[in-house]
């Protein structure tokens, strides 16, 4: 499997980019990961790659710069430029972005849905583009985080946590958005997968009547399902790149 290492998107130190062409690409996958906004690493995530690309999907794996650096709202714009770029310069690189999916987990979960949540349009970038997303263990709701002990790193305000919430916002695409998590998650996951579902009915996929929960997987087992083609996670998610 080819691969192309740190592809700059972004002027940011950490904006840099790995990308996994498909020989005969009929969609791409960006791919956003978790850490709760100040941890791990695109290279901690290159694993869920080969399954797409061998159903001719590329890949594209993120990196962003990580709190207490910078503010969660400054990743959501670096997670924005990476979408802008790559439906502009996927294609020479291997990866056209004429069918884009943007995934992510935990963080990455938040910022997935937070591109659902942005205006491409005013951006000058085609929303066309997105067919659709999926949101693994995600944070939709980050007000409870104002009071953990962590946010001295993320730097959580009252009215920063409701402006990054995609709970209080609305979604600005109409194309699918998956919500998934482990079934043996802690409540709170669960909530704030059930909450999204909720507030955001004009996204929910056909012939869901909620979201997936992956019965005997926890909140970091659960990343392994979407890297099985087994899986019904993997199988729903390949069945968004195939529908019109």
């Amino acid at each position: 499997m080819r691969v192309v290492r740190d592809v700059r998107y972004g002027r940011g130190p950490k904006q840099i980019v790995d990308l996994f062409p498909a020989e005969h690409p009929r969609g791409v996958l960006l791919f956003i990961h978790g850490g709760y906004w100040r941890a791990l690493d695109k290279d901690d995530h290159s694993f869920i790659a080969p399954p797409f690309v061998a159903e001719g999907i590329g890949v594209a794996v993120v990196n962003y710069d990580l709190c207490p650096g910078v503010r969660i709202a400054h990743i959501v714009e670096q997670c924005r430029q990476a979408v802008d770029w790559l439906t502009r310069e996927g294609e020479s690189h291997g990866v056209p972005a004429q069918r884009l999916i943007v995934g992510g987990h935990s963080a990455g979960g938040h910022l997935t849905a937070m591109m659902f949540a942005t205006d491409w349009k005013a951006r000058g970038t085609s929303a066309g583009a997105i067919v659709a997303g999926v949101s693994i263990s995600g944070v939709f709701d980050l007000e409870p985080l104002v009071n953990v002990s962590f946010n001295s790193d993320l730097g959580l305000d009252p009215q920063s946590a409701r402006e990054l919430s995609p709970i209080h916002l609305d979604p600005r695409l109409d194309v699918p958005l998956l919500l998934a998590a482990g079934a043996d998650e802690t409540s709170e996951f669960i909530r704030q997968s059930r909450g999204l579902w909720q507030r955001w009915p004009r996204c929910r996929p056909r012939k869901r009547d909620g979201p997936l929960f992956v019965s005997g997987k926890h909140h970091f087992s659960v990343l392994s399902e979407f890297a099985d083609p087994q899986s019904e996670l993997f199988a729903t998610t390949m069945a968004m790149f195939d529908s019109e």
